[in-house]
């Protein structure tokens, strides 16, 4: 069980602070059931109810040395590799859904894998490429910089350094 004031990993939210653990004051919810109230930490102004018993919405952050070691092994990660375009997307999905960070890596491998492609075909880089790589260098990104105490754009160098194919 998580802890007030800690902070985790939502599959939707990010990082986010446990602000309370309390009970949903609404009609129809089950009074006796517990909720996590997460804050997210990029919209202060939003909250997110997790059920307590739903270990699977969220996780822990990861430490500083998980964040190292896996910065260090970026470059042996293998790229994800999917040729049909619905599938590929639809791994994209469910990797961010999971918050895995090594998936995570994966996913970003591919992506400048097919945007270096493109470019060299002299084509543009596609929509659902561009949304996938925002979304999945933020997660990425966000959760490496919280872990190691330093700013996004210095982790995002370290990844692209190590990315680079």
């Amino acid at each position: 069980m998580f802890k007030i004031d800690e902070y985790v990993v939502h599959m939707t939210g990010g990082i986010c602070q446990i602000k309370d653990i309390t009970s949903l004051a609404i009609s129809g919810a089950d009074k006796d059931r517990k909720y996590y109230l997460l804050v997210p930490l990029a919209t202060n102004s939003s909250k997110v109810y997790v059920p307590v018993d739903n270990d699977t919405a969220m996780r822990r952050i990861c430490s500083g040395d998980e964040a190292k070691s896996l910065i260090d092994s970026v470059a042996t990660i293998e790229e994800l590799n999917i040729d049909n375009d619905k599938l590929r997307e639809a791994k994209y999905k469910e990797v961010i859904k999971s918050c895995d960070l090594r998936e995570l890596v994966s996913v970003l491998k591919n992506l400048t894998s097919r945007r270096n492609i493109r470019l060299k075909e002299g084509k543009k880089t596609t929509a659902t490429d561009d949304k996938y790589f925002k979304i999945a260098g933020e997660n990425l990104c966000s959760e490496l910089a919280f872990a190691l105490g330093k700013e996004k754009d210095e982790v995002r160098r370290m990844i692209v350094d190590r990315i680079t194919v």
